[in-house]
């Protein structure tokens, strides 16, 4: 039985489409064979996807959503529509963990290790061998983590 569950995938779901109803299933499988905590890392993209798939699961279960922020100016570069949308999954969440006061060019994958060292499964969107999705999946690899890929 997994308590806690990252998230990880891809910013760009136009080039990478993302099967919304797959997601669904698997982050309510999980819920129902136990996991209470979901950790997401508040970037574009994929995580926004997850943590409002969590957040619509939270109507019917009793979970609790983290947003892991790599950095507290993280939503800084988002369009405003990006921000709107942002500060909504922000006020959606149970728990908000800032790991860094301002950017720097290992936050992200401080961030993204954090994740993977306080959960038991992440949850993976990836479909290219490079950038911060194959990082962090490589690295929930080595460090022993069950790995489910959507």
């Amino acid at each position: 039985m997994y308590k806690v569950c990252a998230f990880s995938g891809h910013r760009n779901l136009n080039a990478y489409p993302l099967d919304y109803s797959l997601l669904d299933r698997v982050t309510e499988n999980l819920i129902k064979s136990g996991t209470e905590k979901f950790l997401c890392g508040m970037a574009l993209g994929f995580d926004f996807a997850a943590a409002e798939c969590v957040i619509n699961l939270k109507k019917m279960y009793k979970i609790n959503l983290t947003a892991c922020i790599p950095c507290a100016d993280q939503s800084a570069v988002y369009s405003r529509a990006g921000r709107l949308r942002y500060e909504n999954i922000l006020d959606c969440c149970d728990e908000v963990i800032t790991l860094s006061e301002s950017y720097t060019s290992g936050c992200m994958h401080g961030r993204n290790r954090f994740m993977v060292d306080n959960s038991d499964v992440l949850i993976c969107f990836l479909r290219k061998k490079s950038g911060g999705t194959f990082y962090t999946f490589n690295y929930a690899k080595k460090s022993g983590k069950t790995v489910i890929e959507l």
